[in-house]
């Protein structure tokens, strides 16, 4: 079993700056995926950043070029800085992990960015 806890998210204007992180406890060893999907109130969950053991990185399109994502291996944790924020970010950010191709999800956390 894999626990995901993440922290950060909360309330910025466009144009600014928040950084999301989550922590991974648990049977947190072997290659792995991990990363972030979003969720917006009528919408499907979408991918916005994950980051394999070893380092392949994928990005939706909507976000390259603003979000980077990055993880900390010895800290369990993975990171998403996002820059030039828009209101069309705005969703429940959910941290993702892979590991033994079972799926694991954290409960999510608020992003919400004002026009």
């Amino acid at each position: 079993q894999v626990q995901l806890v993440e922290s950060g998210g909360g309330l910025v204007q466009a144009g600014g700056s928040l950084s999301l992180s989550c922590a991974a406890s648990g049977s947190t060893f072997g290659r792995n995926v991990i990363g972030w999907y979003r969720e917006d109130p009528g919408k499907q969950r979408e991918l916005v950043a994950i980051i394999s053991s070893g380092g392949p990185i994928t990005y939706a399109d909507s976000v390259k070029g603003r979000f980077t994502i990055s993880r900390d291996d010895a800290k369990n944790t993975v990171y998403l800085q996002m820059n030039s924020l828009k209101p069309e970010d705005t969703a429940v950010y959910y941290c993702y992990a892979l590991y033994f191709g079972m799926a694991y999800w954290g409960k999510g956390t608020l992003v919400t960015v004002s026009s």
